[in-house]
């Protein structure tokens, strides 16, 4: 489904020329929520952090309020995450991917796309899961960033290292900070409805495309690959 809120939508659509699709892992490839909001409560307490109780909550809420209302402390969030990431490592081979997810994947592969992750996960654990979901030779790179709210400073090193043009890629991602990421690079977000926050929350955020189902990127992508 696209968006059409904003006149610069229309700029996007006639000058991509689609070639690189660069995903969010947790959520918008790997059904994740359960598992990170478990390793949450389980480590958050050692940090101070308040509970997590109601997840449908937690999928209507930006990062940022989030942090606030759990008293999750920025300054502690490298231990935190480096602490969450072993603790998923033990979990990683019963994460199941979203549904029909890999073979969309599969499918923008054939139709000749360079694929790429960027992710808050390590490349450690994203490999593994591509591995037993036989992903392992479909993605072009996989790039792990730990600072939460510094994807877009990532996804400008993933352009300049792999001489990406703004006008050939697309990012696919799940929650709020994505489509933020996006907007500071200047380059288009297919949102996607089945990850973390909901549709209602990401359609509010003005991304270029909302997509209801994995189906629907393979779509997307080859009515704007010209």
């Amino acid at each position: 489904m696209r968006h059409r809120n904003r006149d610069y939508i229309r700029i996007y659509v006639i000058n991509l020329m689609l070639k690189t699709i660069i995903f969010d892992f947790d959520g918008t490839i790997a059904d994740t929520l359960d598992t990170m909001i478990s390793i949450y409560n389980k480590i958050g307490p050692d940090f101070g952090y308040k509970p997590i109780h109601e997840k449908e909550k937690v999928r209507n809420e930006k990062l940022q309020k989030l942090f606030k209302e759990y008293n999750i402390s920025i300054t502690k969030i490298p231990f935190f995450l480096f602490k969450a990431l072993r603790e998923f490592n033990k979990k990683i081979g019963n994460v199941k991917p979203q549904k029909n997810i890999i073979e969309t994947i599969k499918k923008l592969k054939t139709n000749e796309f360079n694929l790429g992750i960027l992710t808050s996960n390590s490349e450690k654990n994203v490999k593994i899961f591509l591995e037993k979901n036989h992903l392992t030779n479909i993605f072009d790179f996989i790039h792990s960033e730990k600072n939460v709210f510094g994807k877009h400073n990532s996804l400008r090193h993933i352009l300049s290292s792999n001489k990406i043009a703004k006008n050939e890629v697309i990012y696919i991602g799940d929650e709020v900070r994505d489509i933020e990421a996006t907007k500071k690079v200047g380059i288009p977000i297919i949102a996607v409805c089945w990850g973390f926050n909901k549709k209602e929350i990401l359609a509010k955020q003005n991304p270029e495309y909302l997509a209801d189902k994995p189906g629907d990127l393979i779509h997307i992508a080859s009515r704007i690959r010209y």
